[in-house]
Formats: structure tokens, sequence, C-alpha cells
């Protein structure tokens, strides 16, 4: 088994645990009040080992949960195991969505697009598979906005992303990158993540509309370069 497989297994293991204090300190609360808008047709992309499922409405028709990583799907099943919401868990990346075009009302990211190797073809991706007037909920920790801490955060970013961070990266400026998306940006929310570590702290909540179909229809995966 290689060192990054076995770190995975281990960071899948101790997901839940890790952030079960900062879940009680108010961000389970923060999911509640971003996934109260979700309807339709939902896709969450990098669902994790579920976290967001109770919080998820009744508006919301049929739930599909995306997760790459094979140790968080897993765990992923087994929360899903009383879900009545879920029809699909699908084993597939964000750059890579395995879904057509304009196949949901929502799609959801929360504390994923820190991750990804490509964010600007995962947004490209959510683009492609949201309806015309499909929307996406998201709430992501960014690089920070005040100079001390986002030199910290830079600083610190080689050391977290290849440890702890299992490829995370504290100093990625999100919220600019969904901005110079095909998305269009309705609502922002700032604050912080409760009981973190200071430079995951800094933390974006909003949502953003789908782009409208052209004459030449949407992108595919393909097109996306």
């Amino acid at each position: 088994m290689s060192p990054f497989s076995i770190r995975a297994r281990l960071f899948a293991a101790a997901y839940d645990r890790a952030l079960g204090q900062t879940e009680r300190a108010g961000l389970a609360t923060r999911r509640h009040k971003l996934l109260a808008e979700a309807r339709g047709a939902t896709l969450e992309i990098g669902a994790g080992t579920g976290l967001n499922l109770p919080h998820y409405p009744r508006a919301v028709t049929g739930l599909t949960l995306a997760e790459p990583d094979e140790h968080m799907a897993r765990k992923l099943r087994n929360r899903c195991s009383t879900a009545d919401n879920v029809e699909a868990i699908v084993v597939a990346s964000g750059e890579n969505l395995p879904f057509p075009g304009d196949a949901f009302d929502t799609a959801v990211v929360t504390l994923v697009l820190c991750t990804v190797a490509n964010p600007e073809r995962v947004l490209a991706e959510i683009a492609r598979v949201l309806k015309p007037d499909g929307r996406l909920l998201f709430m992501e920790h960014i690089r920070s906005t005040a100079p001390r801490r986002a030199a910290w955060q830079d600083r610190f970013n080689p050391l977290w992303r290849a440890t702890l961070g299992n490829g995370c990266n504290c100093n990625r400026s999100t919220l600019a990158l969904i901005e110079a998306s095909p998305l269009t940006v309705e609502h922002v929310e700032h604050s912080e993540i409760p009981k973190a570590m200071p430079i995951l702290r800094p933390l974006v909540s909003g949502r953003a509309r789908g782009t409208q179909a052209q004459g030449g229809g949407r992108m595919s995966p393909g097109n996306l370069g």
C-alpha cells in the first residue's frame, strides 16, 4: 500500500472526529442554513463522509452524491443506509462528472474546492450539469483578506497540504475562482469556521446561479481543456 493510500485511509477514518468540535460549535448550523435553499434534483460534489445529509430539506426530490475517494465513499455508503432521499452514490471527481448537461436544479460544495486539483474545471463542470436556472450552494474556507494571516497561510500551506490537510490548500482564493467561473455569484456571507486552526478559519458561504443555455449547447467534459 502506498503512503498516499495510507494517508487517505487515515484521513477518512479521522475526518468526522476531527470536525466534531467544530460542527458542534456552529459549523453544523451553517450547513443547515446553506442547504435550506436546496431544491429539486440535487448533486453534492465531494460528499465526503456525508456530514451534510441531515441538513437537506424536503424540497430536495432526489440527492446524488459524488465522492472521488473510495475510503470516504465507504463511510458515506454506511451513513446513507438510513437516508431515504439518496438516489445514487458515485465514485467520481468533480473535474469529470459523469452526468449529462442540464441535469440538476441544485449543486452543493462544502469544504471541497480547497482540495480539488483543478477548481476551475470543477466549477465549469458544475455549470455544465446545472439547469440554466439552477443554483450552486457553496461553503468554503479561503485565503484571508488580512495580509498578516494570509502570509501565515502561505507559509504553512505546503506542510499542511502534505500532512494533516491531505491535499487541502489553506490559502486558496476560492471566492475569486467562483466569481471568475461560468457561474454568477448572487449572495455571499463572510464568517469563520468555529474552533478551527487560524489558517483555516476564514469562511465564505453563498449562492451562485447557473449559466443560461446558448444556441450551440452547453459544454461537455471534452470541451474543458
